[in-house]
């Protein structure tokens, strides 16, 4: 009976996130608890067991989950080193199985270990070997490196953006390692890097320019000459030595290469020509607040540059400041994290009215406090099921405060705000309010942007801003666009 491990670790960093990420940050399960944890869930490793459960010839073995909250700032290298000697551990302690899966991301980084995917991944071929079949997933935001694709017999990355086929590319990436496992195919990798950074609404696959960039992967995939096909954009704000935007196809065998070459270089060049138009334009803070002010329809105030689900800190009060400084009347639900302004609301309970320090609590670079005054409406431990794939989300301690139009709900750690399900698990719906900040680059539209009738990107300070020139950007390899004019020298 063949035996397949299944391993993960899912995190991704913002290098300009000055709060480091810790091991508390991870949710951690071990051996059945592995494939317990994804049961009933719309994750990678669901998708995967589901392929798996068609073969009852084989033996799916659980080695070691980490899952992080949301993502963060870089880690902590005594955080990795932890999270790394577990997920290893775990393949040590199951030396007789047949074929590996690992679901990753490729945008996790420590502070001193850059690639923290393809560390993981080497250590592992010096555990089994180079026979064992190990097939890695990965996000299209991960950073592809020559080490992930040495040590992986194939890559298998997400088609779409906003992600709805977390499931789907662990059912694509099953599929393939039973195929390799069965030796009916020979996998070999063409990678075609490109030195772009990219972040805007034309990455939506569904209805953006980069959609036709992916599409043309996912038909070479599905080719009789492929068998993997994608294209990363990487995480422009996981600060790394390796950070391109990159083509990666998988052909079956060396007579396929040829093909697979002129592809990725056709899919490569495509990418280039549109790369001016993969930039989200952004309106200045006081404008947007002025802009929003005026509007008579309801609002989406976008926050991309605290989203917490891209690695900020999530404790900006840049919005909130600027709408309290304009007198802005309209009625705004926003979110926030300030773990000492919950302890302060829990203190002090539901329905009566205080002074805090509010922002500013994490990310001290970028923000200080804001002395605010409202009423404690709601209280509670923070945790929820997400309405994208049905996970338990933990934002801990949780307060919502309400000052006269304005409705914050204060979380004490960063959870992800990529779809509603914060202000649903605390009874707000942010269809009854004038604007709403929403602190991810993109969501589906149905959540916020439907029925708006401004949708603002608003270009306010924090570690995940589109602004790419204004992060600061020190490891990535230069010159790269946008941060210099194509063909500019760094020296």
């Amino acid at each position: 009976m063949p035996k397949i491990l299944i391993n993960e670790l899912k995190q991704e960093i913002s290098s300009f996130n000055p709060h480091p990420g810790q091991y508390r940050d991870f949710l951690i399960a071990r051996g059945e608890g592995v494939l317990a944890t994804h049961r009933g869930l719309r994750s990678e490793v669901a998708g995967a067991m589901a392929v798996f459960a068609g073969h009852p010839e084989l033996e799916l073995v659980g080695g070691y989950s980490a899952r992080a909250i949301t993502s963060g700032g870089t880690l902590a290298d005594a955080a990795f080193a932890q999270l790394a000697d577990e997920f290893l551990s775990a393949v040590r302690a199951n030396p007789d199985v047949d074929a590996i899966y690992f679901c990753l991301h490729g945008a996790c980084a420590a502070q001193t270990i850059h690639d923290c995917e393809g560390y993981l991944l080497a250590e592992t071929r010096q555990i089994v070997g180079d026979r064992i079949p190990l097939v890695t997933s990965l996000d299209l935001h991960g950073i592809l490196t020559d080490t992930i694709l040495e040590h992986s017999s194939a890559v298998v990355l997400y088609h779409t953006y906003p992600h709805v086929d977390f499931y789907e590319t662990g059912e694509r990436s099953a599929r393939l390692l039973l195929r390799i496992l069965h030796q009916e195919v020979n996998p070999v990798s063409i990678r075609v890097p490109i030195p772009a950074l990219v972040r805007g609404n034309e990455l939506k696959t569904a209805t953006g320019r980069w959609g036709e960039c992916v599409r043309a992967a996912i038909a070479f995939e599905n080719s009789p000459a492929g068998l993997s096909g994608g294209m990363f954009i990487g995480n422009p704000f996981t600060d790394v030595p390796d950070l391109l935007s990159n083509v990666l196809l998988v052909a079956d065998g060396e007579a396929n290469v040829p093909a697979a070459e002129a592809e990725a270089i056709r899919i490569a060049e495509t990418f280039w020509a549109m790369r001016h138009h993969l930039h989200q334009p952004l309106t200045p803070l006081t404008e947007s607040i002025t802009r929003f002010a005026a509007a008579t329809g309801r609002v989406v105030l976008v926050d991309a540059a605290d989203a917490t689900s891209s690695g900020a800190s999530g404790d900006s009060n840049a919005i909130l400041r600027e709408l309290l400084a304009q007198g802005v009347q309209r009625t705004v639900l926003l979110p926030i994290v300030d773990a000492p302004a919950v302890a302060e609301a829990m203190a002090v309970g539901i329905g009566v009215t205080l002074t805090v320090p509010l922002g500013g609590t994490l990310d001290t670079v970028r923000f200080s406090p804001l002395a605010f005054t409202g009423t404690v409406r709601h209280l509670s431990d923070g945790r929820f099921r997400s309405e994208s794939n049905g996970e338990i989300w933990d934002g801990g301690p949780t307060a919502v405060i309400e000052a006269g139009n304005l409705m914050v709900v204060i979380t004490s750690q960063a959870v992800n705000l990529f779809d509603r399900s914060l202000f649903f698990a605390h009874g707000l719906d942010p269809a009854v309010f004038d604007g709403t900040v929403v602190k991810s680059p993109h969501c589906q539209p149905h959540m916020f942007d439907e029925g708006a009738q401004l949708i603002l990107n608003i270009d306010a300070p924090g570690s995940t801003s589109a602004n790419l020139p204004y992060l600061g950007h020190t490891r990535c390899a230069r010159p790269i666009f946008p941060l210099e004019p194509d063909g500019a020298s760094t020296k």
